[in-house]
């Protein structure tokens, strides 16, 4: 596992919600003044020092829920508030857009063109306020001076990391599968034409050589796809043309997908979720005194908001899984069985203790650093 992965997760998927929320909050009419306030509160505790050193010392790649926790922070960092719901969303489309941002990336070093590609649009959305300018310029060599030294395997090892990390997400895109990108198992297909990465040559060509080295024939074989030479190398330096367009703003209105369907729906399971299910584990959950509920003061000056239309997306599945048989499960609550099920797990409290988990107070420091900022 690379120890160096975790500063570019932060700023590929941090660019890719700065790009989701800005389009979804002039979708939904929201001022000129909220829009940039929500922007620039964001990328400031993004790209400040602290929080990027902190990002930038070795270690182990979060795990999912510690990276949504921190992420969700990050998202509340400014005077916008998301609905569990939204927050759900946008996580998950963050996680599948930058998932397939990693295996198209033509060699591993190129995901530092990715990474400069979400900073240079993050700059350029922030063009109107110089110190957050400066802030993430200074973020920008940073990353230069950290990853511009590492070799190859480690790079390689950098790409396997995610690849890892991301196996197991496999949410379904509509847009994705429209253009026959993604499977209706949430799996992407890659293609097996184009341009070869910068350095490889076209494959299909056999050379044979002789003991002195010198080439004494030629043969051919099919590859299976239709391959051409690579394009010219984009720049790795602090400005200049990333040549790759992988990392950059697909929402703005000359961008290549279709940002209102792209956003709208999001589907994370085969089958319509069962919502009476879905009433009986938050009741289990209750018992096992799981649920944490977090209230936000209603003087606090800012604003809620839903990225997502989650309550037509789930009448639109609804009707077009009509077609599967649903179990439904009884999620009445007995108060009898609701006060012996308390009873027993207080026994279980007073018998014995959990041991405490150490990969738990993973990104504790980090969110009490956020806290802070």
């Amino acid at each position: 596992m690379s120890m160096k992965t975790l500063p570019l997760v932060f700023i590929n998927l941090g660019g890719e919600m700065l790009y989701i929320l800005d389009q979804r909050l002039q979708a939904q009419n929201t001022s000129e003044d909220n829009t940039e306030k929500v922007l620039n509160d964001i990328a400031r505790t993004l790209f400040s020092k602290v929080f990027m050193d902190e990002l930038l010392k070795p270690q182990q790649l979060y795990s999912h829920r510690t990276l949504k926790t921190v992420l969700t922070r990050l998202a509340h960092a400014s005077i916008m508030r998301l609905n569990p719901a939204s927050m759900d969303r946008l996580y998950e489309l963050m996680i599948m857009t930058f998932k397939y941002q990693v295996l198209l990336c033509p060699r591993p070093k190129d995901l530092l063109l990715i990474s400069y590609n979400h900073i240079d649009t993050v700059r350029e959305l922030v063009k109107d306020t110089p110190v957050i300018v400066n802030q993430v310029a200074e973020t920008h060599r940073k990353i230069i001076e950290v990853y511009s030294s590492l070799s190859e395997g480690e790079f390689q090892l950098l790409r396997q990391t995610l690849l890892i990390f991301f196996q197991d997400m496999h949410v379904r895109v509509s847009l994705f599968l429209k253009n026959e990108i993604q499977k209706p198992n949430g799996r992407f297909s890659l293609s097996t034409s184009g341009p070869v990465p910068h350095g490889i040559d076209v494959p299909g060509l056999i050379r044979t050589f002789d003991r002195k080295g010198r080439e004494v024939g030629r043969g051919e074989f099919p590859t299976g796809g239709s391959y051409s030479s690579s394009i010219r190398e984009g720049s790795f330096e602090l400005h200049g043309d990333r040549v790759i367009r992988l990392g950059l703003n697909v929402y703005v209105p000359n961008g290549t997908m279709d940002d209102s369907e792209y956003l709208t729906h999001i589907w994370t399971d085969e089958d319509t979720p069962n919502l009476l299910a879905k009433e009986e584990l938050n009741l289990l959950a209750w018992l096992m005194g799981s649920v944490q509920v977090e209230n936000m003061p209603r003087a606090e000056t800012g604003f809620w908001i839903n990225l997502f239309s989650t309550d037509q997306e789930e009448e639109e599945k609804e009707g077009e899984s009509a077609e599967f048989g649903v179990i439904n499960i009884q999620a009445i609550q007995d108060q009898q069985a609701t006060n012996e099920l308390a009873q027993i797990v207080g026994q279980f409290a007073e018998q014995e203790k959990q041991p405490e988990d150490p990969s738990g107070n993973k990104g504790d420091d980090l969110l009490a650093m956020m806290d802070d900022l």
